[in-house]
């Protein structure tokens, strides 16, 4: 393995970071990660995949945010870090030229790659832990839940993986044209009761697309 080692990526919305890793043999594919809201890429199912796709002959870019850069914890809006995601992996695709790109991450860096993953050309999605709704309030001013689904995000136009715990508090996302739904069972939001069973399905995935060794 290349490991290009911690880069500073400038970008619109502040400064993002970025490890890279390049597998010795040419790589297949890139795959980019997110980060969930008030976490970072060390993650236990990030891990889990990253060490899986360079096994798989993948390079893998994690990418740390501007706001968690800066030491924030609270993410700002979506046009937000869509921008700043936009505009570092454009740099690290040029880094990594002439292989299809694969964009992905966990929670809010899920929501992330399906709504930028058609304009950056992507291959295929990879979204861990995606977030449907906010976990349930209870109380008679709450939303009904067809009003807080996320799942409109899902549709991107791109083949796409969701990879959920089967007892996700933020809810499970519906299969549908494009999207293929893997449900761990015993997993909750982090994923972190078997990371190894998380890549597995994500190289499993991967390598049917010819995205992976």
């Amino acid at each position: 393995m290349v490991d290009h080692g911690v880069m500073d990526v400038e970008t619109p919305r502040g400064l993002a970071r970025v490890a890279l890793t390049v597998p010795d043999r040419a790589p297949v594919s890139l795959i980019a990660l997110g980060h969930g809201a008030g976490g970072d890429v060390s993650s236990p199912d990030l891990v889990a995949v990253r060490d899986a796709a360079l096994g798989a002959g993948l390079a893998v870019a994690l990418v740390t945010q501007p706001y968690r850069v800066a030491g924030r914890r609270t993410p700002p809006p979506a046009p937000t870090l869509d921008e700043a995601w936009r505009a570092v992996v454009s740099v690290v695709a040029e880094q990594v030229p002439d292989v299809p790109l694969v964009v992905g991450g966990r929670s809010s860096g899920a929501r992330v790659a399906c709504r930028t993953a058609k304009d950056l050309g992507a291959a295929a999605v990879v979204a861990l832990a995606f977030p449907l709704h906010p976990p349930g309030r209870k109380g008679p001013s709450r939303q009904p839940e067809a009003e807080r689904s996320r799942v409109a995000e899902l549709v991107t136009g791109v083949p796409t993986l969701v990879v959920n715990g089967d007892r996700d508090p933020f809810g499970i996302p519906p299969a549908g044209p494009g999207v293929e739904v893997r449900v761990l069972p015993g997993e909750r939001h982090a994923l972190r009761g078997d990371p190894p069973a998380v890549a597995r399905a994500v190289i499993t995935w991967l390598r049917r697309r010819r995205l992976a060794r």
